[in-house]
């Protein structure tokens, strides 16, 4: 928890140096979108703030009350999200109308739940039955007549969840294998809302 008990931060268009700040407090960011603005630049910028300090995230299109077709409004838009934030693809995303108190139940339970997954732990040996399965099921590509060998992955901290890979050369690594690996770990294990961390290291290299 935060200051005053508080888990998360709402992040609306406030200044610059006041958005940063809210972020630091905060264990989630809270992102409001205006439904009757648009996503703009700004939105994405703070997002992008949230994500490099390692923050969990949720996306909160308010004024939903002013949009019109809300059914076939609320796909376009969860495309349109899904699209503009593509590098942010775990984010929880609701949509309310604050002043009117239309949908404000759908907001804690996706604050609570990206909270909870931010610190979630992995036990060691079912995370090395993950990775070793999906190595089997694809492995990694050789690059010029060598292959990246995983030897062992283990979680090493928190808010965000940062995993740790032993393997032979971390040379090796593609950013597409990396990416693969960590579909396989979100896919497994539910990190919906939180960025996740991997990092890798030579066996037998230290800090």
């Amino acid at each position: 928890m935060r200051k005053k008990g508080k888990i998360y931060e709402t992040v609306e268009k406030y200044s610059l140096i006041r958005s940063l700040k809210a972020i630091d407090r905060s264990d989630v960011c809270v992102v409001v979108i205006n439904a009757e603005e648009g996503i703009i630049e700004h939105d994405k910028h703070i997002v992008s703030y949230a994500l490099d300090a390692g923050k969990a995230i949720v996306l909160a299109v308010n004024k939903w009350d002013l949009i019109p077709n809300k059914n076939e409004s609320l796909r376009k838009w969860t495309e349109l999200i899904k699209t503009e934030f593509q590098f942010v693809p775990y984010a929880s995303i609701v949509f309310l109308s604050a002043l009117y108190k239309k949908r404000i139940h759908t907001l804690m339970p996706e604050v609570i739940k990206a909270y909870q997954n931010a610190i979630r732990e992995v036990k060691t040996s079912v995370l090395n039955n993950v990775i070793r399965d999906a190595y089997i099921l694809h492995p990694a590509p050789s690059y010029k007549g060598q292959r990246l060998k995983i030897y062992f992955v283990h979680q090493s901290d928190a808010k965000p969840p940062k995993f740790e890979f032993s393997v032979n050369n971390k040379k090796l690594v593609h950013f597409s294998y990396e990416r693969y690996l960590e579909n396989k770990i979100r896919e497994s294990f539910d990190f919906s809302g939180t960025p996740i961390v991997i990092k890798f290291s030579n066996r037998g290299e230290k800090e």
